[in-house]
């Protein structure tokens, strides 16, 4: 495949069979396939071995729009993120991580990888000049997201890569809620990207899934951790995710164009106390947003002015979005993390990391941006209308 073609043209066309002679690639169900053995295990056919026709030509794919040397897709995102450190970690090693975490990252990297023998600790992503004040002998990798779940907060990825560079770290990145369209960390030098594809990748809100995209030696390494653990993909999983990414270019700029008319509009309206989006000027790291994202992506959080009552109240009177977790499908969705993705973490912790009980975070659909808008704008006048404005329940 041309590797001047765009992400859109890639989208549609890279790692499809050639000659094509379907539009779709037919799903291999088989567990069997002829083989006289031989060779490395991980070559031997088998779905476990994320070898077949379909998982390979998916992997192609991933790594053509990450632009990286190779990739490969996983059951889950979990499993995307567990099996990415796993392949870099071990007793005794020591992990550096953003300040501020997904939940299920932040259970398995200070619960499971503790209980293996891994230190973690977390940087100070507004101090870059503190960052190697944390490096011992042991430090191994540094694992950072792209836009954090759920305060969007946007870390330096140039400041972040030299550092790692500078103290011969292994760098990985959660690129979830950003996606390639709008971010492809490889390009900007991480050794590992990983992805939630049950996320923006696939799109649909019917499918789980993971990926990983790097280096080719590194993703070999992974690959080897995901066999041993059984992490694959199934056939019915690949054939939904190679779906869902030929529409991502197209979903993916709408969704970032919805979701700032929206955080433009909540931030202006007098319910709303704070709303965090980094298109927004007032993001505290805009500028570094701007220059290094086409886009700023579809999620948004915000708080009210009323608190955790108000927060109730909107969620109960608007009438487009669900209200559920998850996050990157064709429906809006709001959800309380100090309730869902986040509920993992004590309240101590949620407050330190500045997750209110009240914060709503929101993930922008396909819905038309201005339906959205009345919808919103007729939920925060009934939220003033049950509990006064700016105040408490009446």
């Amino acid at each position: 495949m041309d590797d001047q073609l765009r992400m859109d043209t890639l989208l549609v066309h890279a790692g499809e069979p050639e000659p094509r002679a379907s539009a779709t690639s037919p799903i291999h169900r088989s567990t069997v396939w002829a083989t006289e053995g031989g060779g490395s295990y991980h070559d031997i056919p088998y779905p476990r071995l994320n070898n077949l026709p379909n998982q390979t030509a998916l992997a192609t794919k991933l790594a053509a729009i990450e632009g990286a040397e190779a990739a490969l897709v996983t059951a889950s995102g979990m499993a995307a993120i567990s099996t990415t450190l796993l392949s870099v970690l071990r007793h005794g090693d020591h992990l550096l991580v953003q300040d501020s975490l997904y939940g299920g990252t932040h259970a398995f990297v200070t619960e499971d990888l503790s209980d293996m023998g891994v230190e973690v600790d977390a940087i100070d992503t507004a101090d870059p000049a503190s960052w190697a004040t944390k490096v011992r002998p042991s430090t191994r990798a540094v694992y950072v997201e792209a836009l954090t779940n759920p305060l969007l907060k946007v870390i330096d990825h140039r400041a972040l890569v030299a550092f790692a560079k500078q103290a011969g770290l292994v760098s990985i990145i959660d690129a979830t809620f950003a996606t390639p369209v709008n971010f492809r960390p490889v390009e900007h030098g991480y050794d590992l990207v990983v992805h939630s594809a049950t996320k923006y990748l696939g799109g649909h809100s019917d499918l789980t899934a993971g990926a990983v995209a790097g280096r080719a030696e590194r993703i070999e390494r992974v690959h080897t951790k995901l066999n041993h653990f059984g992490g694959n993909l199934d056939p019915e999983g690949v054939f939904l995710l190679g779906r869902g990414l030929r529409t991502l270019g197209l979903r993916v700029r709408h969704q970032n164009q919805s979701a700032q008319r929206l955080a433009t509009v909540l931030d202006a309206h007098p319910e709303v106390a704070r709303v965090h989006y980094p298109g927004l000027p007032e993001h505290h790291n805009a500028d570094v947003a701007k220059a290094l994202f086409a886009g700023c992506g579809g999620m948004l959080s915000f708080e009210l002015a009323g608190g955790t009552a108000a927060a109730a109240a909107l969620m109960s009177a608007v009438r487009l979005p669900m209200v559920a977790p998850s996050l990157g499908g064709p429906e809006t969705l709001l959800t309380l993390p100090a309730r869902t993705s986040h509920l993992s973490l004590t309240p101590e912790e949620r407050q330190r990391a500045g997750i209110a009980d009240g914060l709503i975070r929101m993930s922008v659909g396909l819905e038309d941006p201005e339906d959205l808008v009345a919808d919103f704008e007729r939920g925060l006048a009934a939220v003033r209308a049950a509990c006064g404005a700016k105040g408490g329940v009446r």
